[in-house]
């Protein structure tokens, strides 16, 4: 395409992309037409989807790619790149079709399997498991409405679970509210005692002020006590000496008083 159209380099990617898809969905349904396993090809058909909705976006994109440069190309290229445009849809579809057919073979081929539980034996299974296509209308009801029945249990057996979990999760939001409210009254209380506590301190400074005090009011006490019986004990060993006043309110010591007496009857 780029040696017939001057075009960009950007819708020349986008161009070089699809034809890339193209060749791997050719080479994909060619190799899904040579397997034999239902199961492979389920598969193949998945990755081909894959790739065809890859094509779908790119196509989109290159459709975008040419609107937006379509003002600077000549009509001319501008035709031919429409008519590009128009050939790839075209070819996406037959790829689309081709898909559907092999959908439709693959469904008429494969083996329907009902699930018969978890608990049930493989060997169980085994006997159970039909061809659909060997199947009457109505063992295909019934297996049907089985599988219906085995579904609304599991339904409510969800239910009872999801009920079960409400509660449990009504209950632990109770919970978390009582504790809640409980560790509000611890934390009040933690504030109550630290004030306490700190009124105390408070007190004990006091106490401890007023005691140390005391204790000096007394120690001076005590030296005055001591002084007053340092004098007395003086007064009494040297009841002669002069340097020593005598303690008003204290009698002077015997000998003094009788010899001022006897001055004072001479």
């Amino acid at each position: 395409m780029a040696n017939d159209l001057p075009i960009n380099p950007e819708l020349e990617e986008i161009d070089g992309k699809i034809q890339d898809v193209f060749r791997a969905l050719q080479n994909g349904f060619q190799k899904l037409d040579k397997i034999k396993d239902p199961n492979r090809q389920s598969k193949q058909l998945e990755e081909l989807t894959g790739k065809m909705r890859e094509c779908k976006r790119l196509i989109k994109e290159f459709d975008r790619e040419l609107k937006d440069q379509e003002s600077r190309n000549p009509p001319e290229v501008n035709k031919q790149l429409n008519e590009k445009k128009q050939t790839m849809i075209k070819e996406l579809n037959s790829y689309v079709a081709l898909r559907k057919t092999f959908q439709s073979n693959l469904g008429n081929k494969r083996v329907e399997l009902f699930d018969m539980g978890a608990e049930t034996s493989d060997a169980v299974a085994e006997e159970n498991v039909k061809m659909a296509s060997d199947m009457s209308n109505q063992e295909l009801i019934d297996a049907g409405r089985k599988q219906m029945d085995e579904t609304d249990q599991a339904i409510e057996r969800s239910k009872m679970v999801v009920g079960q979990t409400i509660d449990v999760g009504i209950q632990t939001t109770a919970n978390l509210k009582g504790q809640t409210e409980q560790m509000g009254r611890i934390v009040n209380e933690l504030d109550t005692i630290h004030f306490s506590i700190k009124k105390a301190s408070q007190l004990v400074k006091e106490i401890g002020r007023q005691v140390a005090t005391d204790k000096c009011i007394m120690f001076f006490l005590f030296l005055m006590v001591c002084g007053v019986i340092a004098i007395i004990i003086v007064k009494v060993v040297h009841p002669n000496n002069k340097n020593i006043r005598d303690i008003p309110g204290l009698a002077p010591p015997a000998g003094r008083k009788l010899l001022s007496l006897e001055v004072l009857g001479n």
